[in-house]
């Protein structure tokens, strides 16, 4: 017997006094209806209704037992409005995770965006380097960069960047010239980890790949640091295309080697189900495709 079916084919009976009358209400037969009285009673050790040939009344504690069961059927109703009106509107708490420089170059002036048009959900954007585990953490949505191993987890992609060896105008002017990945033996490297923990740099030509090691001068987990340390003329640094696009575009680095770069990689949006996606998810995901220009292939 489900508990809420019989409380109300009972709370049904008893406003409509009646068992036929009640079955028409709620789609049931009337010894379906009958049935699930009679197991409600059986469950309280009580009798709820006082049953005739002509009518039906409450007992006393029929009349204690219905009070109750209304308020608990409400509670129950609005619990449920409550649930399915957070799968239609964007409400409470919406957790964002992404990198640290292209969380907060690209994904918080989105999720600000975002948060004004919404203003009953609180946000959160968490940034960091590592790939968080979404369900563990409590993650709504993940914006990641690469190919994902995860295979549970529902994928969008929303764009793409390349990966870009830069140096400083006035770096490649007074260095050896630079034509090839074996040409970097003679340069000062800067190695940015985030691109390859290995002390080595990863390139492709003519459908192969090549593995380059490298001896760095300067070795960083920041991005911009690189990047900073390159425009100084400090050397050659590998990096992603977004992270050193305001550099390429101002002409404060140059883009070398692009023959050999290595396939593009995607930028998605990911999240742990596809089933029951909930509002603030799905209108997150609308804004990024709508307004999000995530295409660094052509920097």
């Amino acid at each position: 017997m489900d508990r809420l079916d019989a409380m109300r084919a009972f709370v049904t009976v008893a406003e409509l006094r009646g068992f036929a009358p009640a079955a028409r209400r709620l789609g049931l037969s009337a010894p379906s209806v009958t049935r699930l009285v009679a197991g409600l009673e059986h469950h309280l050790a009580i009798r709820l209704l006082q049953r005739t040939s002509r009518a039906v009344a409450l007992t006393d504690a029929g009349a204690r037992y219905l009070d109750r069961a209304r308020r608990i059927l409400g509670d129950v109703a609005e619990a449920e409005a409550t649930a399915r009106a957070e799968r239609t509107l964007p409400s409470g708490r919406f957790v964002v995770a992404a990198s640290r420089t292209f969380g907060r170059r690209e994904v918080a002036p989105l999720l600000a965006r975002f948060l004004a048009a919404h203003p009953t959900v609180v946000g959160h954007l968490d940034l960091g380097d590592r790939n968080v585990n979404l369900i563990d953490e409590g993650v709504d949505l993940a914006v990641r960069i690469g190919v994902l191993e995860d295979s549970s987890l529902t994928v969008r992609r929303v764009g793409a960047t390349r990966r870009v060896t830069v140096a400083s105008p006035a770096y490649l002017t007074r260095s050896p010239r630079l034509r090839s990945p074996d040409d970097l033996a003679r340069h000062r490297v800067i190695h940015f980890a985030g691109v390859s923990a290995a002390p080595e740099w990863r390139f492709h030509h003519r459908g192969h790949d090549h593995r380059v090691p490298i001896r760095p001068a300067f070795i960083t987990n920041s991005a911009e640091a690189a990047i900073a340390h390159a425009e100084l003329a400090g050397g050659v640094t590998m990096v992603l295309a977004y992270q050193a696009a305001p550099a390429i575009a101002a002409g404060r680095l140059r883009v070398v080697l692009p023959r050999w770069e290595p396939p593009p990689l995607p930028i998605q949006l990911v999240y742990p189900s596809a089933r029951l996606v909930s509002a603030n998810v799905r209108a997150f995901i609308d804004l990024v495709v709508a307004t999000a220009r995530w295409q660094f292939v052509d920097v």
